[in-house]
């Protein structure tokens, strides 16, 4: 290795970055209460030894970095940008929202994951408490779930009768491209696992209690009717996929990949590049001689117990 590389200030920030993260990783591991013997066997089995962690973390900061870059070319170019993220309860949609946001501004990159309708929006058009939350210029938003709702778990679980759902199958490739026609770009991510790696998420999730508000009646529903949100993946996949929004299947059951291999894939969908920036100069701090700081009372200081 040359004197240049060991010296670059890249480097040097990706260390120091790599570092911090790994650090926080230990932290959450050594935080997670230990599963049972059991269990620890099964996952031990079922999953065979993934990346490198050290190379993960490397590979998730590079892409991360990317990521910066994107969102000054969508700030500064006024771009508008929708990433809907569906699939399976447990297949990592939120893991790679998460890696996503993580360095980015929420003030352009925004998550939206809305709850079940009030009865008011039940009597809207169905796309209708959607729309608001669309990017205006020089945004970003993350659906964590989106319209796709009606034709799974509304489909599935009964909250959708079956000419609501037919009606969105015939409204939905029009409202997509209504939205591509505005200028705003179309990403569609359906997160893929086995129904074994279902089953090993939800059991690490029942026997882990900073795990379980993870785990709703839905979710377990899931379980149960695994074929039939088989058969409504299969008809939204033959009915929804069009050449305006085409869908991107992630294969989840190894968490590492699948994260890296969507951001990657995400950043490959646009066309961005180096933004003009201006040079940040750090002003002096102007000293007042004549000011005196006024000493607070203690009870306004949060107590040092550590």
């Amino acid at each position: 290795m040359t004197e240049a590389k060991q010296n670059s200030p890249a480097r040097d920030w990706l260390e120091a970055e790599l570092a911090d993260t790994l650090d926080e990783d230990y932290e959450l591991e050594m935080s997670e209460p230990a599963l049972s013997l059991e269990i620890a066997k099964i996952y031990k089995k079922a999953h065979p030894p993934s990346m490198d962690r050290q190379q993960y973390f490397r590979d998730l900061i590079t892409l991360q970095s990317e990521l910066i870059k994107l969102q000054s070319w969508v700030a500064y170019h006024k771009k508008k940008l929708v990433v809907v993220f569906e699939g399976r309860d447990s297949a990592g949609k939120g893991g790679v929202i998460k890696r996503i946001t993580q360095r980015l501004n929420p003030r352009i990159c925004r998550v939206v994951a809305l709850p079940a309708p009030t009865e008011r929006e039940k009597s809207q058009w169905y796309f209708q408490r959607y729309v608001p939350h669309l990017p205006a210029g020089g945004e970003i938003v993350l659906f964590d779930r989106s319209w796709y709702n009606r034709s799974g778990v509304e489909r599935v679980m009964g909250f959708a009768e079956p000419d609501q759902v037919e009606e969105f199958f015939r409204d939905v490739p029009e409202f997509e491209r209504m939205l591509v026609r505005s200028g705003i770009t179309l990403v569609k991510y359906w997160f893929s696992i086995t129904d074994e790696e279902q089953q090993m998420r939800f059991q690490m999730r029942i026997h882990d209690p900073m795990k379980q508000w993870k785990l709703s009646p839905m979710d377990l529903q899931s379980r149960v009717r695994w074929e039939q949100y088989t058969k409504a993946k299969e008809e939204t996949f033959a009915r929804t996929n069009i050449p305006e929004a085409p869908w991107f299947i992630v294969e989840g059951n190894d968490k590492k990949r699948a994260r890296l291999n969507c951001i990657d894939h995400l950043l490959k969908q646009m066309p961005y590049e180096e933004v003009p920036h201006e040079e940040i100069i750090l002003p002096e701090r102007v000293f007042n001689p004549e000011y005196e700081r006024q000493v607070l009372p203690r009870e306004l200081y949060v107590p040092e117990k550590y």
